[in-house]
């Protein structure tokens, strides 16, 4: 798209927002970037824009930059609600998110991918299984690499496969993917939104404009509204008639023939058979062939903090799930254990309560290790379907989730809600658990 002679605002100086820049830049577009947060961290990036013609104010300038722009582009870890995104549109100044910006300079098919859980798997499997299939394929947005960087370049692309979450959702206004998949939906992110059907609202936007050419890849157990593109269905849940179903076991059919088995492939649990449905389901829609992209199905290893196998120490199994940020997630991880299980649970207070997993904990749990700011309410939601422990911190959980478990058992890392009052993100809470397992000495194991 040209924007020869726009002025524009980019508000955030992060990955997104750099690969914003640098989009409308080679567009034409005169651009300022304002980052009203610690400057130190962002004077590489902003030397390196400046260099290439970009006005780059940082800190509290930020917030006091008085300026003409046609437009401001939010980066996705900016919320709307904060000074630096308010200014622009109390000046009337229309606000664009980084996934519509680069939608409308992309030119290739955009596959966008939403839900409350599976989001990464799916999107990595799509863009994995279209290349098998020969149709070239970028996975980017929420999964790490900014969309913006991936349109720059899209004319060369089959295929922009586009993790989005309901955050970026709520600025789009003309995006229309030529494939948008929902994989599934819970309780999520009430600290940020007044209620589920809010949450729910924003995720539903990804329909908004697919037209009858399009296609929507939905879970057949969610209750969407009426849709204008082609729907596509996926279930591993028995009872729900579906394009894709999961049956015998572990194989996955499609229209009643069988495909391939969940065995033969590094994914494991129902959550996961339906992760490779929704990708195989978005590969079919765009033209690839199923027998290509089986292949990859089968090779594909899932990215880590997702029910991730860490270790053994004396019969007990170890499973590092920290991106289960919600009780959706901790749900599956639990559904996907065999005996017994101490579970380690709990982080930000988010606004919802654990007391809906509770017959499924006291089912599957014989003890419970809770920390961060949820551990007592859990405690209490918990206090009649297992034996809760308090942990001040995750080294003091790890050490008494070793003493607790036993041989046959597995020691589950599911907080089931985010980490961010103890850690920066759920990667390094992943990572710091796999830290404190590893360093675990299986022959002083307590039984």
């Amino acid at each position: 798209m040209d924007y020869t002679g726009k002025h524009a605002a980019v508000l955030g100086l992060g990955r997104s927002g750099e690969a914003a820049a640098r989009l409308l830049l080679a567009s034409g577009a005169s651009v300022t970037v304002l980052d009203s947060g610690d400057p130190a961290p962002r004077r590489e990036a902003a030397e390196t824009l400046s260099s290439r013609g970009a006005r780059v104010v940082l800190g509290n300038d930020a917030l006091r930059c008085v300026q003409e722009f046609d437009f401001a582009v939010l980066s996705p870890g900016i919320d709307p609600v904060v000074p630096l995104a308010r200014r622009p549109v109390e000046a009337g100044i229309p606000l664009l998110g980084e996934i519509e910006l680069a939608f409308r300079s992309c030119l290739c098919p955009v596959v966008a991918v939403t839900g409350t859980n599976g989001k990464t798997t799916t999107t990595g499997l799509i863009a994995a299984l279209l290349d098998a299939a020969g149709i070239e394929a970028e996975a980017c947005g929420n999964i790490g690499l900014p969309f913006s960087e991936v349109a720059a370049r899209s004319g060369s692309l089959g295929a922009a496969v586009v993790e989005i979450s309901s955050f970026q959702l709520e600025t789009t206004d003309i995006f229309r993917p030529r494939v948008a998949v929902w994989t599934n939906f819970s309780a999520n992110h009430l600290d940020r939104y007044p209620d589920l059907a809010s949450y729910r609202a924003a995720k539903l936007r990804i329909f908004d404009r697919q037209r009858a050419e399009d296609f929507a890849v939905v879970n057949a157990r969610a209750e969407l509204p009426a849709l204008r593109a082609q729907r596509v269905t996926f279930s591993a849940v028995p009872g729900f008639e579906a394009d894709f179903t999961l049956g015998d076991g572990d194989r996955i059919f499609h229209h009643g023939k069988p495909v391939l088995a969940m065995s033969e492939t590094r994914l494991r649990g129902p959550h996961n058979a339906e992760n490779l449905m929704a990708a195989l389901a978005a590969g079919l829609c765009l033209g690839a062939g199923m027998e290509a992209m089986l292949p990859a199905a089968c090779a594909y290893v899932p990215p880590p903090h997702r029910c991730e196998f860490v270790r053994d120490t004396g019969g007990v199994t170890w499973i590092n799930d920290s991106k289960s940020t919600n009780l959706d997630a901790l749900s599956q991880a639990l559904h996907g254990q065999s005996g017994g299980v101490v579970l380690i649970a709990g982080g930000k207070n988010k606004g919802f309560s654990f007391a809906p997993v509770a017959s499924l904990v006291k089912d599957r749990v014989h003890d419970a290790v809770l920390i961060g700011e949820m551990r007592e309410s859990i405690a209490r939601d918990w206090a009649e379907v297992t034996s809760c422990h308090p942990a001040d911190s995750l080294n003091e959980a790890v050490a008494q989730a070793r003493a607790l478990a036993r041989p046959g058992d597995t020691v589950l890392f599911s907080p089931g809600t985010s980490s961010f009052d103890m850690f920066r993100s759920y990667e390094e809470r992943g990572d710091t658990f796999k830290q404190l397992t590893r360093m675990i000495q299986p022959t002083n194991h307590i039984s």
